[in-house]
């Protein structure tokens, strides 16, 4: 029965996310919600300008509609998991509708000034500290404890420090999954990898509500990459990878094995601290020689390769057989571990 839930929220999911394409893309275009290209960006991704943005709501309703239509009814045939799993599963997928929300409003912002940047960072911090709260605080109400189960080592308690942790962990999470869009189909393939190895994980520790739900998600990735891959007619947008970080977030937390997101995510942490390592060097360099400096030609590190001469269809290639390789990993901890 398990297989046949799993292919049921991959056929809704890879769907209605496929589907919808048709009519929102169009839609998007008519209301001349365009993506304004960074002037600091390769110059050749001036031919984008214009291209739709905000086009993670697909893959949004698609997961949205396999979830709320394909676990209940699992449920109603097998008996529910524990309260806590069913909180797990549920809580986990309004987490990542929340990050959907406050990327939703980056995007429109931004469209609406016409420019690349939308909320300010500090704007965003608090509100995805705040959904992350609300996340945990709803775990917590629903039973979970304080304890993590490390591979290898089993059950830690953290104690108090878990929360404090964990929330770090969301929001870091969901800020390098940002980081890995901009390059036509990048974010889309390397979170599908990502996906489908914490859903197997899930498979693995008999957990069949997060494994449908990581199921789903991965199946829209590939319904989004009918529209997104290069040369894409839709950008995901803030919308779209902010609610991709919190889809990831939620199955590891569903799992009880957040530190999975160490090697699940190695391209996600790359990006990230690729980022930090370009500010930090330039900071430094400015201080010392009064010019600044760059460690890469350009950063997130996807696009230092597309400095270099990578097509984006090559980096998408290259960075999806790292993140399937991180995967491997994280599936191996849970297998030996």
């Amino acid at each position: 029965m398990n297989s046949f839930l799993f292919l049921m929220a991959a056929l809704v999911a890879f769907t209605v996310t496929a589907v919808l394409g048709w009519w929102l893309i169009p839609f998007l275009h008519k209301l001349k919600f365009g993506q304004t290209i960074r002037e600091v960006g390769p110059s050749w991704h001036k031919n984008k300008q214009g291209t739709p943005t905000m086009g993670g709501i697909l893959f949004i309703l698609g997961v949205a509609a396999a979830v709320c239509s394909c676990v209940p009814v699992y449920y109603q045939q097998n008996g529910p998991e524990t309260y806590l799993m069913q909180m797990k599963i549920f809580a986990g997928l309004a987490m990542a509708l929340a990050y959907g929300a406050i990327g939703f409003m980056d995007d429109y912002i931004s469209i609406k000034k016409k420019r690349n940047l939308g909320l300010n960072e500090k704007q965003k911090l608090i509100l995805q500290f705040f959904v992350a709260g609300a996340y945990l605080l709803t775990l917590y109400l629903a039973g979970e404890d304080t304890a993590t189960t490390i591979p290898f080592l089993g059950p830690v308690d953290l104690g108090l420090f878990y929360y404090l942790l964990a929330a770090i962990l969301l929001v870091g999470l969901t800020n390098a999954v940002n980081f890995t869009d901009g390059v036509d189909g990048l974010n889309s393939t390397v979170t599908f990898f990502v996906l489908m190895a914490l859903a197997l994980c899930a498979g693995v520790l008999s957990m069949a509500g997060v494994a449908a739900m990581g199921v789903a998600a991965a199946a829209a990735c590939v319904g989004f990459l009918i529209w997104n891959f290069h040369p894409a007619k839709v950008f995901m947008g803030d919308t779209g990878s902010l609610f991709l970080g919190g889809m990831v977030g939620a199955l590891a937390f569903g799992l009880d094995m957040p530190i999975l997101l160490l090697p699940a995510g190695l391209v996600y942490w790359l990006e990230m601290i690729s980022v930090v390592l370009q500010v930090a060097y330039f900071k430094h360099t400015k201080r010392k020689y009064q010019e600044g400096r760059r460690l890469f030609k350009m950063s997130p590190i996807h696009h230092h390769f597309e400095m270099c001469g990578w097509s984006e269809v090559k980096i998408c290639a290259a960075f999806g057989v790292a993140s399937l390789a991180g995967g491997a990993l994280a599936l191996c901890c849970v297998l030996f571990g």
